[in-house]
């Protein structure tokens, strides 16, 4: 299958995720997936029936935006998925689609998985940490039933002066500057793909829009490989590409 734009760190195909995935016959290191979130009545917003399990050989890992109503709605079309964490994307500004209800300024992105858990490339970002050192110490563990540790064991920790980072990440969207409706800003895309995609590996987007995923793949030293159904886009994200790793301006 001859794709539509392909350089040294980006491949792209024009068309139908759940045929061109599995026609191609990937194996890759994540999914990061965009869908359409079938919430409105804009001709673009379609959720395209069956997804997850036509593209869900390619991959044993995958993080997907969406809302919860989505996820509620469409939660039988993840049979083939294990859900293992979820973290909320907090934009700057939000939508105003009804009056009767808070104004919704967050996304989310759950994280899936298929096998099991101890083969999945997963590596939580860490960051310096803002608040007080903690000392040298050695503590009863303090963990309660819920989290099955109750033996109270005595363990050694060492302030290392980094901290994991937190599942609400706080980044402004591209309101005003964005090239496709639903475009993801580089800065939400970059911790999940060095969470599930190790250094030099292979992300998948089967909703590529304009191509956010591949600038976040590149900068993070991935790979990418694109599926993206609108011709437009695909000429848009080829011009994206070719210009080289394009970073963008804070809002």
């Amino acid at each position: 299958m001859k794709p539509f734009y392909a350089d040294e760190a980006v491949t792209l195909y024009h068309g139908d995720c759940r045929e061109i995935v599995p026609a191609l016959n990937l194996t890759v290191d994540c999914i990061v997936a965009d869908p359409p979130y079938g919430e409105t009545s804009l001709a673009w917003d379609r959720w395209p029936d069956d997804w997850p399990t036509a593209i869900s050989g390619a991959a044993k890992s995958m993080w997907c935006f969406g809302s919860m109503r989505m996820f509620l709605d469409r939660r039988d079309q993840f049979v083939f998925w294990k859900l293992s964490h979820d973290i909320v994307w907090e934009k700057q500004n939000g939508t105003d689609l009804m009056d009767d209800r808070f104004k919704r300024v967050h996304e989310a992105a759950t994280h899936w998985y298929r096998g099991p858990w101890g083969e999945i490339h997963h590596e939580v970002p860490r960051e310096r940490n803002h608040g007080p050192r903690r000392e040298i110490r050695a503590a009863k563990s303090v963990k309660g039933e819920h989290i099955n540790d109750v033996t109270g064991r005595v363990r050694s920790y060492q302030d290392d002066g980094l901290r994991i980072v937190r599942s609400v990440f706080r980044v402004s969207n591209l309101q005003g500057r964005a090239m496709h409706p639903t475009e993801k800003p580089v800065g939400i895309l970059d911790p999940l793909i060095r969470y599930a995609c190790p250094p030099g590996g292979t992300v998948l987007d089967p909703f590529a829009g304009s191509g956010s995923t591949a600038e976040a793949a590149r900068l993070t030293g991935r790979k990418a490989i694109l599926v993206e159904a609108d011709e437009r886009y695909c000429e848009m994200i080829a011009r994206r590409m070719s210009q080289g790793v394009l970073t963008e301006e804070p809002a």
